[in-house]
């Protein structure tokens, strides 16, 4: 009864609930945890995805690989460098699989979890870069456009501006009454954030052209448009769009990778988003060791109670 509450609550609810110290439960679900995970079988794992998790703020975190066919965590490990993909290759061998039957990676476009992906995996998997990476490359890009152009823009661009964060991380289906109306407001003749924002649904667009040919031209006229439109701003305020549009041409190889499985990393984000919110529950978890446990536990399908 205690395994099944802690899978919904913050395990100090649940000692609180059952008259134990939350200390003994975690060594009970730790204690399943090390039981079962070695147990837990790999093999016809051929598509794996990795991202970075954030434990706390300055910067820990932990690197979290999953199978995105049938949807579980594989492995996660402390740290965000090439050496993770060490460790989950060591520990691929202990699963009854190997690491030569992968045939796609899935990841962000860290050069660390590249060279290490390479090293470690191998040539034979596919890297390929996830859509929803790029496109928050991009939101990044529109934040930064808007904060540069609040900065050095005359006094109407920052009036214009203000308050409107929120409206260009959107999408315009997503707006609400409010935003809605404040948008329709703002004058975006000639804010180079609303180019900005522009951009960035173009961008995402190009994710639903089904043939990669196609979508290969519309990302190069894209990255031109980029450079064509940042040469009538200052280049200081569309200094990100920039890099994105760099960024997306260096690895256009991997982006468009995409297009052969249509392969992301979604399963990992709203993995992200619900150990957030657990996260946000129990007010973070004391140690690293805790939120590995916690994501094999919840996320793995391991055999709970061990037998």
């Amino acid at each position: 009864m205690v395994l099944l509450l802690m899978r919904e609550m913050p395990v100090a609810a649940v000692a609180r609930m059952v008259g134990e110290s939350d200390t003994r439960l975690w060594r009970m679900l730790k204690a399943h945890v090390a039981e079962a995970y070695p147990q837990s079988d790999w093999s016809g794992v051929e598509c794996v995805g990795c991202d970075e998790m954030s434990v706390r703020k300055g910067h820990h975190y932990v690197s979290v690989f999953c199978d995105l066919i049938g949807k579980r965590v594989l492995f996660a490990v402390a740290g965000k460098d090439k050496k993770v993909w060490e460790a989950f290759a060591k520990e691929f061998g202990e699963h009854h699989w190997k690491v030569s039957s992968i045939r796609e990676l899935s990841m962000d476009m860290s050069c660390a979890y590249i060279t290490g992906a390479r090293e470690s995996i191998g040539e034979q998997a596919k890297i390929v870069f996830d859509k929803y990476h790029v496109i928050a490359h991009a939101n990044v890009a529109v934040d930064a456009v808007r904060r540069n152009e609040m900065r050095l823009g005359k006094a109407d661009v920052r009036e214009g501006l203000k308050e409107t964060r929120w409206i260009w991380l959107k999408n315009p289906e997503n707006l609400t009454d409010k935003q809605k109306a404040k948008y329709n407001r703002i004058d975006r003749e000639n804010l180079a954030t609303a180019k900005a924002y522009q951009m960035r649904l173009t961008l995402q667009d190009i994710y639903e052209i089904p043939h990669p040919g196609i979508a290969k031209r519309k990302f190069l006229a894209w990255c031109r448009w980029v450079r064509r439109v940042a040469k009538k701003y200052y280049s200081l305020i569309f200094l990100k769009m920039l890099q994105c549009a760099r960024m997306i041409e260096g690895h256009l190889p991997g982006i468009l990778a995409h297009w052969e499985n249509k392969t992301t990393n979604a399963f990992l984000e709203g993995l992200n988003s619900v150990f957030s919110a657990v996260k946000r529950k129990a007010r973070g978890f004391r140690s690293t060791d805790n939120l590995i446990s916690m994501l094999y536990f919840t996320a793995a399908n391991l055999r709970i109670p061990a037998h």
